[in-house]
């Protein structure tokens, strides 16, 4: 067996990783990190050095111009990430996404994640997805609905050859960073802030999630020490 770990270099993706390094061995794991136009390269950067201390190959991709026309704020050139919660940020979108949505992302990803897995003889792909993002319509494309119809495409477009695993579908950040704990997984080369700057701003939406998620594990966000 051989996996696919679509890899932004956050704690949920890391965690991922640990999975199925721990599951199918390093050698048996590629991880691919997608640029799509972010504001900062600080992901991609993680990405690298958790990759490396896995000792797992890391595959990278440039998707940004399928996103150029989006207005999403995560995007570069776009208007300023929202510093609140996203249960704040959801009672302004009269039920739409987030303005850090970025258009159909993990779609496109899974999909082009689908493509690379096949071409290199992987049976599963992980993504990290969690019930906390899909809450209240934040990130649709991370709900346990959109994943089972995503893997279900795969899997018929690939011949059955290949599914999708979300393990932290039904979970919440929380339960991601208490098994990330248990896996030793090195949160503190990862990076999840929405902004670029030299520590994690600690008041974007994701940054906000991820201190909780830890503190609710009894620790304090490497990151913030």
């Amino acid at each position: 067996m051989k996996a696919l770990v679509l890899f932004s270099g956050g704690v949920d993706s890391s965690t991922c990783l640990g999975i199925a390094v721990d599951k199918y061995g390093a050698e048996n794991v590629l991880a691919l990190s997608i640029y799509y136009g972010q504001k900062h390269d600080k992901e991609m950067k993680a990405a690298e050095r958790t990759a490396a201390y896995y000792g797992v190959e890391l595959r990278t991709l440039d998707l940004a111009l399928i996103f150029a026309d989006s207005d999403c704020t995560l995007l570069s050139g776009n208007g300023d990430i929202p510093q609140e919660s996203y249960a704040e940020q959801l009672a302004k979108t009269d039920g739409k996404p987030v303005s850090t949505y970025v258009p159909f992302r993990n779609g496109l990803f899974l999909s082009s994640a689908a493509s690379i897995a096949l071409s290199n003889g992987c049976d599963v792909i992980y993504y990290g997805a969690h019930s906390d993002d899909a809450a209240g319509n934040a990130y649709p494309d991370c709900s346990d609905e959109f994943n089972k119809a995503m893997d279900r495409a795969v899997f018929l477009g690939s011949g059955q050859q290949l599914h999708i695993e979300a393990p932290f579908v039904n979970l919440t950040k929380a339960d991601v960073v208490k098994k990330g704990l248990e896996l030793n997984v090195p949160y503190e080369l990862t990076w999840s802030c929405y902004e670029g700057g030299d520590k994690p701003c600690g008041v974007c939406g994701t940054c906000r999630d991820r201190i909780a998620a830890f503190e609710a594990n009894g620790v304090t966000d490497p990151l913030m020490l």
